[in-house]
């Protein structure tokens, strides 16, 4: 795997009309870091994971990985957006997982997992075929390289998800809920797949409802409301003495 990224937000916003979203967000994501990122529902956690990977436009401030900027370039003060190939090959460096699977139904598994390294890294067909092979293993799924995505369990598909944005060696993995659409008893599987890649050396930013995996897993905690980041450290301290009224109140619901 290749080394991770370092992310760099700095004063992000992000407004929908009048409803921000995001509100002066800094974070530093440290090379090959865990963090969990949590709070609940429009507090603000899945739209500054899509801004990471440029998938959302934001209103000011910039986000940048290894210092480059994603979605932009800057000349002196002055930010310009790239051009879609260029942000398309940019955002290659961070995987995203999201809630759904969005695997294609009428590829294979092993098809699922190729179709990108062939197209955005060049890479060769045979090539990409055995990375995807070793990856479907690394998952626990090494004997489904020829079923296709109905054929699969929730989970199942989950993990091909996760096999298929390894494909791309991304420096920053995003995980938005990854499990929130499975069936409770297929949710470890999922977990445990994380928690494999949080020793791996890359970047991982979860936004998470599971606890328990937040507190064994991340390094730093995270936890955002109305847009903003109350407060950040590590599980320890955030779980058993959180500094925030915010944050006690919304962990003594949560666990």
């Amino acid at each position: 795997m290749p080394k991770g990224g370092e992310v760099s937000v700095e004063q992000v916003s992000k407004s929908y009309g009048a409803n921000k979203v995001l509100d002066g967000v800094t974070l530093t994501f440290p090379s090959g870091s865990v963090t969990a990122i949590l709070g609940q529902s429009g507090s603000g956690k899945s739209t500054l994971l899509r801004s990471v990977n440029h998938l959302e436009r934001v209103d000011e401030g910039f986000i940048a990985i290894d210092g480059e900027l994603i979605g932009y370039r800057r000349e002196g003060d002055t930010l310009y957006e790239l051009k879609e190939k260029d942000i398309l090959t940019r955002r290659a460096d961070v995987g995203m997982v999201f809630q759904s699977f969005n695997l294609f139904p009428h590829l294979t598994v092993l098809e699922n997992i190729t179709a990108a390294p062939v197209a955005v890294r060049g890479l060769p067909k045979r090539e990409a075929e055995r990375l995807a092979r070793d990856l479907l293993a690394r998952v626990g799924l090494g004997d489904k390289a020829d079923a296709y995505p109905r054929q699969l369990s929730g989970g199942q598909q989950q993990r091909v998800a996760i096999a298929r944005t390894l494909a791309l060696k991304p420096k920053v993995l995003l995980f938005d809920e990854p499990t929130s659409a499975l069936d409770p008893e297929l949710v470890g599987e999922v977990l445990a797949v994380i928690r494999e890649l949080a020793r791996s050396g890359v970047t991982l930013i979860i936004v998470t409802h599971e606890m328990g995996f937040a507190r064994e897993v991340a390094d730093t905690v995270v936890f955002m409301d109305r847009g903003r980041v109350i407060e950040a450290g590590p599980p320890a301290q955030i779980f058993a003495n959180p500094r925030h009224p915010r944050t006690a109140e919304f962990l003594g619901r949560a666990l």
